[in-house]
């Protein structure tokens, strides 16, 4: 007897092909049976009608920070209603194991400031019962919704290996040699490779460069060959050219790690801006470099405009505009009175719309930027409305000026959102020629970070609406294959990323007519009560994760029959060369 029979749907398998009609059989977690229509006749516990829905492969989301969040929401909201059956987190550096006991405050502290994980929510809503990558591993086995896989942090390892020291040093000898043996202690537990943090964007709690940075070439190389040690391994990393573009020596670098691993190496984030369109150039010559020594990388870019607001009262992509970071990283009465200083603004707004913002430079519309909550008298009535409008009300004739005014009467804590500079046809093109190279790859979420600012985990469904009902850049087929099949078949997970028989039932049942991304609201209900952004889904009917419904007309069941992805067991070995 099967344990589910989905009938009369069209199935768009995830590989580009054409989505044929056809109805599925499920038994033990796998598919069985895809046949067509009104041919299966085995009996089944549960018959679902999918007549005028899609079933495509469960989506896969490979740039996540859930690595925390899974504890205290084992579901993965929102991306689990968005159809994501599995994630990879460890992304940046940035993992929570291996660690020692006495470095859990240290790590949480990193981890609210650069990923905007709130430390209220890492204090109360996570075990800390581990010190090895197998036993956080361990910790999550059989608790989660969805499936789920975590890279190796290069800043934890540092950490671990080196102490208070690892942000400032490079290691000895003998100290390479532990990390290795960590390294290779935690793949052989199940990690799946190696994240690194190479850029200069990120601090820790203490305002010092992330333990990563901490590294020189040698260490990186040597690291990466470890991990090429292992089977089922791959890497990822943020890079300083991510901004703007890479510079010779991360030219080398980038396809150096590859080659040395045998793996494929990611590196988020590709941003397109029509004012720079030799960025996009610059940034993919990293990746013909390394097809021509023998290595592969691929940039991530997201398909859709992320929901997003900003503060100058707690750590954003603010912070990252050049010279803006010494100013929103002082203690706040002393931010304060530096943002009062007119010279200050002025340097503030010019260096905002310099090339040298890179990809930030998008954030520099400020008379666009809509003003979200505000918490003093003097600013009531200022929620909802456009900088531009209040500035010319006020006879300021730089809005810049009205919105420091504003933050500055809120304490800093006014909530700002800015209005997306790249929502027009030139972006969006620009953006349709990326996604046809094939050193790109769609995703980049960042879903479980930032959570008070972004909410990146509701892209498959804004894409899949964008493809069926907007601007239809892709085709249904492609879309969903760029969902599923590529991040799958990159990561090297095993049956999983297709609807074919005897793989894995990872599944999502949609109606096309109406899949798309509900407004964004402002949850507070993680640990501690601090606030998140959310987005339900639309049109999300059913999603299976291992033949199990863990969602149903966009809601959780509460099921949880997620599996904790492990190296060489749930991925085959990915190689370059």
């Amino acid at each position: 007897m099967l344990d589910h029979r989905i009938i009369g749907a069209t199935v768009v398998d995830g590989t580009g092909a054409p989505a044929v009609a056809a109805d599925i059989g499920i038994r033990d977690g796998r598919i069985v049976a895809i046949v067509e229509p009104g041919t299966l006749q085995e009996e089944a516990l549960e018959t679902f009608d999918a007549s005028g829905l899609v079933v495509s492969p469960g989506f896969v989301d490979m740039h996540t920070h859930y690595d925390a969040q899974l504890f205290w929401d084992p579901f993965a909201a929102p991306s689990n209603v968005h159809g994501v059956t599995s994630v990879i987190g460890g992304n940046c550096s940035f993992s929570i194991a291996p660690v020692h006991p006495q470095d859990a405050d240290y790590i949480r502290r990193m981890l609210a400031k650069v990923e905007g994980m709130p430390l209220d929510a890492l204090e109360q809503g996570v075990p800390w019962s581990w010190s090895t990558f197998g036993e956080y591993l361990d910790a999550l086995e059989g608790t989660i919704a969805v499936n789920a896989g975590f890279m190796v942090g290069h800043s934890a390892l540092r950490r671990y290996v080196l102490g208070a020291e690892a942000n400032f040093r490079v290691a000895t000898p003998s100290e390479l040699d532990d990390m290795r043996r960590a390294l290779g202690a935690s793949i052989e537990a199940g990690a799946l490779g190696l994240s690194m943090d190479c850029s200069s964007s990120h601090s820790d709690g203490n305002g010092d460069p992330v333990p990563a940075k901490g590294a020189d070439r040698e260490e990186i190389l040597s690291l990466c060959e470890e991990t090429g040690q292992w089977p089922g391994t791959t890497l990822e990393g943020i890079f300083e050219g991510a901004s703007d573009g890479f510079d010779e020596s991360e030219l080398e670098l980038l396809p150096a790690m590859s080659v040395r691993a045998n793996r494929p190496l990611n590196w988020n984030l590709l941003v397109v801006d029509t004012r720079d369109p030799g960025r996009v150039d610059r940034h993919l010559a990293v990746s013909k470099h390394a097809r021509e020594v023998g290595g592969r990388v691929v940039a991530l870019t997201m398909p859709v405009i992320v929901p997003m607001n900003m503060s100058f009262g707690n750590y954003c992509a603010l912070n990252l505009m050049p010279g803006w970071g010494p100013i929103l990283n002082a203690p706040v009465p002393e931010r304060i009175e530096m943002l009062r200083d007119q010279a200050t603004r002025r340097m503030m707004v010019a260096r905002a719309d310099s090339e040298e913002a890179g990809m930030f430079r998008r954030l520099a519309g400020f008379a666009d930027y809509i003003i979200g909550d505000t918490f003093s008298a003097a600013n009531e009535g200022l929620a909802g409305r456009k900088v531009r409008d209040i500035a010319a009300e006020r006879g300021d004739a730089e809005p810049f000026d009205t919105l420091i005014d504003i933050v500055i009467a809120d304490d800093l804590r006014s909530v700002l959102w800015p209005s997306a500079p790249d929502d027009d046809d030139a972006h969006w093109n620009m953006r349709r020629e990326l996604w046809d190279d094939p050193d790109v790859i769609l995703g980049g979420s960042d879903a479980g970070a930032h959570l008070d600012r972004m909410c990146g985990g509701s892209y498959p469904t804004r894409l899949l609406a964008d493809s069926l009902r907007g601007r239809k850049l892709l085709s249904l087929e492609r879309a969903i294959q760029a969902l599923t099949d590529v991040p799958a078949r990159h990561l090297g997970l095993r049956d999983r990323g297709q609807v074919q028989e005897g793989w894995i039932a990872d599944l999502v049942v949609f109606d096309p007519a109406t899949v798309d991304t509900a407004t964004p609201t402002i949850a507070h209900d993680l640990p501690g009560g601090s606030p998140r952004m959310h987005a339900d889904s639309v049109g999300v009917v059913r999603v299976f994760v291992g033949g199990i419904v863990t969602v149903a007309d966009g809601a959780s069941t509460g099921a949880r029959p997620g599996t904790v992805l492990r190296s060489g067991r749930d991925t085959d070995t990915i190689t370059v060369h």
